[in-house]
């Protein structure tokens, strides 16, 4: 491994330039490379670089800095900076990759169906043409577009956190002995519970409340809140997590339904010993109005992507372990089965992601080890989900393959933005000479309408040469009648497939080739 000198040395030579005798880096040109690989000036990962470079900045107006003192600046995080110049991050291409999704937060924006929600008086005053959209994926890198730094309450987006939260402190085993982990097949709201007497999961109104009363028993109600806000400010990085008050005392004055619920489950003595109802009405009610901005929430889901870690924090000298893997694990189990009301069959289908909407507007979705995304829009459908929301979801999978099960699609035009542009051709190359060595033509019928039939390797070779000198004579005349490719490519020695075919004897392939150079001539 160079060693952090010599890394840094390498990454200003390449972005330097030569200004009079010196060679000098522009820091505002570095910085916005390192914008365009998705990582942001206010990273904490990145704080003592961007510190450093900007006190030198106010030295030295003109913008530029020598290669010592580049050095200087960028020696702790350097193997962080390489990772990011390199393209060693989880989505390669973040340029490309936010481009496409930029182009789908406006066709989206065009979806104006839908109402506001009537269910809680406060929410009815929001804006109905708000839509935002944020993304982090698990190595930080960070992307926005549209309101995304507007404040509005998580709603039921709060359950997945609670759920996680519980899970990580009381262990499976205690919170399973009073919330069941099936779908319940009813709306969020229904009055229902399963053949045990639980609440069917915790992410309907039932289970939500459950959550609450299993959340730090031992602390009083203040400080049992304070906590929970605490868990949430780790999940979110340290971004904004704040509580809209109005929405607070509009949902207590007005949630006859969630007091019935609580109270048929208190009837059906379902609680833990020792609950105070009213306080863990009160918690329930203060954490679904805790406030996020799409940024702090795409952080959130980014966490649960992550193994419970938050990804702009994990690399500070504190490392954060927000909540357990298996927690976590368990979590997304639940949100895939049971996220979304009782759209959330059709949304696994469709979709294939573990997702959790709020009648907010907010949809937190998350693509396991790869990123979390949060979208914004208070416009809801009939089951209470985002209608853009849900919408962009569907149109994200059709153009990329984040599906649960895009992995057994062999034959598609879905991107797989975690390849690099260069692994992507070279994993192409390689099935189709593979398939051509092995005279395999069913497999070259799948590659001809994703890959490059023409495609070469270091020697320059194609399918055809391969196929020509192991004597797989359909395979040529495949690739020569359907395909069209150019019957006569030379490799790096000057060899075309018909001296391939005649070296090795077969003949039927030399005439075969001949033929075809023949037609081509004239």
């Amino acid at each position: 491994m160079d060693s952090p000198d010599d890394c840094a040395e390498f990454i200003f030579h390449i972005y330097s330039e030569k200004r009079g005798e010196d060679m000098l880096i522009s820091v505002p040109f570095f910085l916005q490379v390192l914008k365009e690989s998705g990582l942001r000036g206010n990273d904490h990962r990145l704080e003592s670089v961007m510190k450093a470079l900007k006190s030198h900045l106010s030295e030295d107006r003109t913008g530029y800095i020598n290669l010592q003192t580049f050095k200087t600046c960028v020696i702790d995080r350097i193997f962080f900076i390489q990772r990011a110049l390199k393209g060693d991050f989880i989505i390669p291409d973040f340029l490309k990759f936010t481009s496409k999704l930029k182009s789908l937060y406006h066709e989206v924006k065009m979806i104006t169906d839908g109402q506001l929600s009537d269910y809680i008086p406060q929410l009815q005053r929001v804006p109905s043409s708000k839509w935002g959209i944020a993304i982090c994926t698990v190595d930080g890198q960070r992307y926005s577009i549209g309101d995304c730094k507007d404040k509005w309450c998580l709603q039921s987006c709060c359950k997945c956190v609670n759920y996680a939260m519980i899970l990580d402190e009381c262990g499976g085993d205690v919170v399973h002995k009073f919330i069941g982990q099936e779908p319940s097949g009813r709306r969020y709201h229904d009055m229902s519970m399963n053949a045990e007497g639980k609440p069917y999961n915790a992410m309907i109104n039932q289970g939500g409340i459950m959550a609450c009363a299993l959340m730090k028993t031992d602390l009083r109600p203040a400080a049992r809140f304070t906590h929970a806000r605490d868990r949430y400010k780790q999940a979110a990085g340290y971004e904004h997590i704040g509580f809209d008050l109005p929405t607070f005392l509009s949902e207590k004055e007005s949630g006859y339904r969630n007091h019935a619920l609580a109270y048929h489950m208190f009837g059906k003595k379902a609680f833990p010993p020792g609950t105070v109802l009213n306080e863990i009405l009160d918690l329930y009610f203060q954490l679904c109005s805790v406030e996020v901005t799409c940024e702090s929430g795409s952080l959130i889901a980014a966490t649960l992507a992550n193994g419970g870690v938050c990804p702009t924090t994990e690399e500070k000298a504190t490392y954060i372990l927000v909540f357990d893997e298996i927690a976590v694990r368990d979590t997304l189990s639940v949100l895939n089965s049971c996220g979304m009301s009782d759209y959330t069959g059709r949304f696994a289908f469709e979709v294939g992601l573990p997702a959790k909407s709020g009648i907010s507007g907010g949809i937190l979705i998350v693509i396991p080890n790869v990123m979390g995304i949060c979208t914004w829009s208070p416009l809801l459908d009939g089951h209470s989900n985002s209608v853009r929301g849900v919408n962009f979801c569907k149109r994200l999978v059709e153009e990329f393959n984040f599906h649960y099960y895009d992995s057994l699609i062999q034959n598609t035009e879905k991107v797989d933005p975690r390849l690099s542009a260069e692994y992507v051709y070279g994993l192409k190359c390689s099935r189709i000479l593979t398939a051509a060595a092995n005279g395999d033509l069913s497999a070259l019928k799948r590659y001809y309408h994703c890959g490059n039939m023409e495609a070469i390797d270091y020697d320059q070779r194609t399918a055809l040469h391969v196929a020509a000198a192991e004597g797989h004579y359909n395979v040529v005349k495949y690739l020569l009648n359907v395909c069209k490719v150019n019957p006569s490519p030379k490799d790096r020695w000057g060899n075309t497939p018909v001296d391939d075919a005649e070296i090795f004897d077969h003949q039927d392939i030399v005439a075969l080739l001949k033929c075809y150079c023949t037609s081509n001539e004239e």
